[in-house]
């Protein structure tokens, strides 16, 4: 098992034991959604696609089953729902009839991205440029329900999450078969026009009255199951991913500045993965340390202890020596996805899952299971690790006073 997998995991149990739902009135009174399969929840179930997943195992997990969510259970955005004190999942643009659209949306498509051919040869996919279009549609409905001097009150006081991009690079760039992207563009190149073209969609969120803007960044795509080369990520994905992600960061700083009353945030997903987060063991340690990395002796301990990977700087807390012990219980199982694939990458249709999805980070070769879904919210909601979140993260942005 390689590095990367093996620190997902020691992730996920640190943070399974602190996760617990904020109850009472939603901090913002709307959370708005756009995106791609990380937090479609069946915007794509009667599009003529093959990047829909309305069928078991998917949702196995799910309280009512296969919902279009392409995960076991729920998605990051569905548990930062519970987070921000939503008691219950934002309704699909699909089936938004009879829904409380006033307390949001989610626009998210399985395959979409930032460019209107990404995905396209699967089939039918609704590109960040439609969502923004469905978005404009469903403010007008507000509007009327509301009143033109209450609606823009109301909207500024939203969360927008936006996290699209993966498909610009998995379902275009990458696929030269299929798109002139890669031939067009060297990879920087590539990474400035999709920013460019992502910050006029953005700018025209905030014209809609968004105010609130929560950003989520690529992940190390080379490390998914579907790229890997074996063991092995693949550089030039990650390169690409990181490249994407530091032009992103430069339009959060700029944006935070020229656009009055807006503040952006960007979530670096991809810390999750990268090599560098286990450099710094000062940072994540229990104890304060002596010169030769141990413990200063009778010094008080982090509060906290199955919060962090180290116990000194030399060796583990017992909640990671836990994984140790659960990684060699499973060493024969696949590690890396926990359904049966296809030739595309997603769980064949009526298969059984792996029993112990809880310690798989992949439900099929793309998408996360719920367990890793939840570290992820719950890092992109309140992190332990400052560079995780840029410049805040999302409790501090939702108490942001409008």
């Amino acid at each position: 098992m390689d590095c990367e997998i093996k620190l997902c995991l020691v992730i996920i149990f640190l943070f399974s034991s602190a996760m617990n739902c904020v109850v009472g009135e939603p901090q913002v009174p709307c959370l708005f959604i756009f995106g791609d399969s990380l937090s479609d929840s069946g915007n794509n179930n009667d599009l003529a696609t093959d990047a829909k997943v309305n069928y078991k195992p998917y949702g196995i997990d799910f309280p009512s089953g296969p919902t279009g969510r392409f995960t076991n259970g729920r998605t990051s955005v569905d548990i930062l729902g519970d987070l921000l004190g939503f008691d219950h999942y934002i309704p699909p643009y699909a089936n938004t009839n009879g829904a409380d659209i006033v307390q949001g949306v989610n626009y998210a498509s399985g395959a979409a991205g930032i460019r209107n051919e990404t995905g396209t040869h699967l089939g039918q996919d609704i590109s960040m440029g439609l969502q923004l279009e469905h978005h404009r549609d469903i403010v007008s409905q507000i509007a009327k329900k509301l009143g033109s001097e209450k609606v823009r009150q109301h909207l500024n006081k939203c969360l927008y999450y936006v996290n699209i991009g993966s498909n610009d690079y998995l379902n275009n760039y990458f696929l030269p078969q299929h798109y002139p992207s890669n031939g067009k563009y060297n990879a920087d190149q590539y990474a400035v026009a999709l920013v460019n073209e992502h910050s006029t969609y953005l700018k025209a969120l905030y014209e809609l009255g968004a105010r609130k803007f929560s950003l989520i960044g690529l992940s190390l795509i080379g490390c998914i199951p579907h790229v890997k080369n074996g063991l092995l990520c693949v550089e030039e994905y990650n390169k690409a991913a990181l490249l994407f992600n530091n032009k992103l960061k430069s339009v959060v700083d700029r944006f935070n500045k020229e656009l009055p009353d807006a503040k952006f945030i960007l979530i670096n997903t991809a810390i999750i993965t990268y090599n560098s987060l286990n450099q710094d063991m000062k940072m994540l340690s229990c104890c304060k340390l002596g010169s030769s990395g141990q413990c200063i002796p009778s010094e008080e301990p982090c509060q906290n202890t199955n919060l962090n990977p180290y116990f000194d700087e030399l060796h583990p807390s017992e909640v990671v020596n836990m994984v140790g012990a659960n990684m060699a219980y499973i060493s024969n199982m696949n590690i890396l996805t926990c359904c049966k694939v296809g030739s595309n990458g997603q769980c064949i249709p009526n298969e059984e899952p792996c029993m112990f999805r809880h310690l798989h980070p992949f439900f099929d070769e793309f998408h996360p299971t719920e367990v890793l879904n939840k570290v992820l919210a719950n890092m992109a909601y309140k992190t332990p690790i400052p560079a995780f979140a840029h410049p805040m993260d999302i409790s501090h942005l939702v108490k942001l006073i409008r």
